[in-house]
């Protein structure tokens, strides 16, 4: 079968501006002060297999058009899948009606003219990957065999997936803007299953990226999916304890996540939050910097203007532990008095500033404690910053790996933990919006049997 054309319609970009000129255009002519539109579409390829057969094979090509008109400070919205002359009126008529019954909010509408994108540089997002469905079988075939390969007490698998995307992204409104990007990403990722005397243990590793190119090798993704497969076989519960603890960078992204929820207009203007008003206070260690930089060339996160089409730009977001600024869109600005940061939609690319160590150094640094490798749940309160969730790793004595763990919940407050953030690894994980290595906090608890 020939090589799957994933750029059908990320290539039809003129063809989309228009439809969401038209809508803008017929949203004014029925009576609406402002509105706004955006379009995603896209194609790609996805292959999983199991045990050497083929489990899914399937091929994507979505788009979906929303609109959202104002009506003297009252807002509807409406979305669609049929870019049809006809499907374009209803989307706009739904839009309407919808607005005419809403309250009344005296903060919805568009951001200032000013405040739009003036130039929307070129990020190289945007590399798609003509990759037919027997070539991406045989590799995720290939992928999986080499992890059966590493160690014969490898004897199941959870699939190997081989998968890409390309599509686009484009926003307009009222105030004369229409702009947007083409975009790829591209993913292999394998999870297999070991058994011994002690029972199974389950793990995987994938790879994530713009370009196909940049990419893991098959080789190494499995031999990583095998390795710390392996090394969680013959995991054991341990006693409640206060410990330093290690959140290794795969799982540390999610620290930081929460701090930005706390810190976003949504959680501040809700007084919802256990960050509320501490602009200008020390939040973390004085060593740690937090920037988002989102005009990194082909990272995942990188995006030239946020959903209100406001230009996004470099900034410290912490900076020797201080919090600088919020994350803002439009309007949370608003209800909140302030001016956007161009975070509609979140932040774009969060880098914490690495420090000098990989991993194997923090931990011979942490001598003895644990190294939290997964994660389990989502046990956070915005609120308050108490946190608990359930975890597994390894236990750390003199420096070294003695066992792997399980079935325990590492506890504590984020408001010490950020404080009590010792060092950060150099092993930066690049597969997400979040930049961070691994995390050695000073004391946690930890509670097992």
């Amino acid at each position: 079968m020939d090589a799957i054309n994933t750029t059908i319609l990320s290539d039809n970009r003129e063809d989309l501006i228009r439809i969401i000129d038209t809508v803008l255009n017929l949203s004014k002519q029925a009576g609406a002060d402002a509105a706004e539109a955006d379009i995603g579409a896209g194609s790609g390829l996805s292959a999983t297999v199991r045990k050497s057969e083929i489990d899914k094979l399937e091929f994507e090509r979505d788009k979906g058009l929303s609109l959202t008109l104002y009506l003297n400070g009252q807002k509807g919205s409406a979305s669609t899948s049929d870019f049809s002359d006809k499907a374009l009126k209803d989307i706009v008529n739904a839009s309407y009606g919808i607005a005419r019954h809403a309250s009344r909010d005296d903060c919805a509408g568009l951001v200032k003219p000013e405040e739009m994108a003036k130039e929307v540089p070129d990020l190289d997002l945007y590399h798609p990957w003509s990759i037919s469905p027997e070539t991406a079988i045989d590799m995720a075939i290939e992928c999986e065999q080499l992890a059966f390969e590493y160690d014969q007490r490898i004897n199941n698998s959870d699939g190997c997936v081989v998968s890409t995307y390309s599509g686009i992204n484009l926003y307009g409104n009222t105030n004369d803007f229409i702009n947007g990007w083409n975009w790829s990403t591209h993913i292999v990722d394998c999870t297999v299953i070991a058994e011994n005397e002690k029972g199974m243990q389950r793990d995987g590793w994938y790879s994530k990226a713009r370009n196909y190119d940049e990419l893991q090798s098959v080789k190494d993704i499995s031999n990583e999916a095998a390795r710390r497969t392996i090394a969680r076989l013959g995991s054991q519960k341990i006693s409640t304890r206060q410990v330093p603890v290690i959140f290794e960078a795969p799982v540390a992204s999610g620290l930081f996540s929460v701090f930005i929820t706390a810190i976003s207009g949504g959680s501040l203007y809700r007084r919802a939050s256990f960050l509320l008003d501490k602009k200008g206070e020390q939040i973390f260690a004085d060593h740690i910097n937090i920037s988002e930089k989102p005009h990194l060339k082909k990272a995942l996160g990188s995006a030239p203007f946020d959903n209100d089409g406001v230009a996004t730009k470099e900034r410290e977001i912490i900076s020797n532990g201080i919090l600088q600024d919020y994350v803002l869109g439009g309007y949370s600005a608003r209800k909140l008095g302030l001016k956007t940061t161009g975070n509609a939609g979140g932040v774009h690319n969060l880098v914490i500033e690495p420090g000098t160590k990989n991993l194997e150094e923090m931990i011979k640094e942490m001598n003895t404690g644990l190294l939290i490798t997964d994660m389990i749940g989502f046990g956070v309160n915005q609120v308050t910053g108490d946190y608990s969730r359930g975890a597994s790793g390894f236990w750390v004595e003199n420096g070294e790996l003695m066992f792997p763990v399980e079935e325990i919940t590492v506890a504590g407050n984020l408001v010490d933990m950020y404080k009590n953030i010792i060092t950060i690894g150099n092993d930066i994980d690049p597969r997400g919006n979040v930049l961070t290595g691994s995390v050695l906090i000073d004391s946690m608890t930890i509670a097992g049997d």
